[in-house]
């Protein structure tokens, strides 16, 4: 299993399959390839995920990337908003997928990043170098986030990010996390409910009444899809 594979089933919701897998996950991280310490690190992730009981590790994951938009897994997410650019990106991405033998169920959605970490690990090397430095300065700003919240997700946004061998200044980007409000409490869920409450079409009313994040499709387990040939 390749190190873009492995983190992006790490990342995913983790589902019971999770479990199931836990021997063949413990290998492909003690055969990531990564320097002595990060590998240390993602086998220790590793382990302390696979020992925690599949109902705490689900709410976690949930309300780490599930609650507010700061930490979504949905990466137009944080380039297009709820713009009508994200509807055309999408499309180009599905296009893209599909020119490389790889196909969606209708229920997943192209720009959520454990799906787009399972193509890429299917692509050439550089060219999955390129496509994560071009979002690198996303997934370091959810590493950073992550941190700030004591996540140990944090860790596996990081190794993307060097994966891409792009420079991750966590100082910085934590100071800006730190300042940032949160959008994951009660009282701030409370208030995009109310927005949402008031929209009476997908166009209306302006960027002011974003809804609410929506559930990311459950795209990479440990016995994911292949590409197609």
């Amino acid at each position: 299993m390749s190190l873009l594979k492995l983190v992006g089933v790490l990342l995913d919701y983790p589902q019971d399959a999770l479990w199931q897998h836990g021997d063949e996950l413990l290998a492909a991280a003690e055969d990531s390839g990564l320097p002595t310490a990060r590998r240390a690190q993602l086998v220790d992730f590793v382990r302390q995920l696979l020992a925690t009981d599949a109902l705490d590790a689900q709410e976690r994951w949930l309300l780490l990337f599930d609650r507010g938009r700061a930490m979504s897994l949905l990466l137009f997410e944080h380039i297009h908003g709820e713009s009508r650019d994200r509807g055309q990106a999408m499309v180009d991405l599905i296009e893209a997928y599909r020119k490389n033998g790889f196909e969606l169920s209708a229920k997943e959605l192209p720009d959520y990043l454990p799906l787009l970490l399972e193509y890429l690990s299917h692509r050439p090397q550089a060219e999955a170098r390129d496509w994560l430095h071009h979002v690198s300065h996303i997934i370091g700003l959810l590493a950073a986030r992550a941190g700030e919240r004591q996540s140990p997700y944090a860790l596996l946004l990081e190794l993307l990010v060097e994966y891409a061998e792009g420079k991750l200044d966590l100082g910085s980007l934590r100071q800006r996390a730190s300042d940032e409000p949160r959008d994951d409490t009660p009282e701030m869920m409370d208030k995009l409910w109310e927005e949402e409450a008031v929209r009476f079409g997908a166009e209306a009313p302006g960027e002011d009444c974003n809804p609410p994040t929506r559930h990311a499709a459950r795209a990479a387990t440990p016995a994911a899809r292949q590409v197609q040939p």
